[in-house]
C-alpha cells in the first residue's frame, strides 16, 4: 500500500481499518473498494490489487468478510463482491474506536506551540 504522504509502516497497519470501513454501507467489488479508500481519503490512501485482494482473503478466513460472485452490471466476467458479516461489523467498531483513541492521543504531538 502506498500514500502519496505517509509512511508504509503506518499504511499497514490502517489496511485492515480502511477495508472494513469501505464495505460499512454495503458490499464492493475489488476496484470499487480501491476507488472507495482513495475518494474517501482525498488519494491519501493508494494501493494496489496486489495488496487489496490477499487482504480481503485474510479478512475473510478470519469471517468478517463474505464474498459472492455476481453477474457484471457492465457485461463482464462476473464479479467478487466482499461484505461485512455482523463479526466484520462489530471488528469494524471496535477498530473504529481504537483508530480514534489513537488520533487523540497523538493529537498534542501534531499541534504546534
Amino acid at each position: 500500500m502506498q500514500s502519496n504522504s505517509a509512511d508504509g509502516n503506518l499504511l499497514r497497519g490502517t489496511l485492515d481499518f480502511l477495508l472494513l470501513a469501505s464495505l460499512e454501507h454495503g458490499p464492493l467489488y475489488g476496484l470499487r473498494i480501491i476507488q472507495d479508500v482513495q475518494q474517501r481519503t482525498g488519494g491519501h490512501f493508494n494501493f494496489k490489487e496486489g495488496t487489496l485482494y490477499p487482504a480481503l482473503h485474510r479478512l475473510e478466513k478470519r469471517a468478517l468478510l463474505r464474498a459472492e460472485t455476481r453477474p457484471s452490471d457492465t457485461g463482464g466476467p462476473p464479479r467478487k463482491y466482499y461484505h461485512l458479516t455482523p463479526t466484520g461489523l462489530s471488528e469494524l467498531t471496535r477498530q473504529r474506536e481504537e483508530q480514534r483513541a489513537h488520533a487523540r492521543a497523538l493529537r498534542p504531538y501534531l499541534e504546534f506551540s
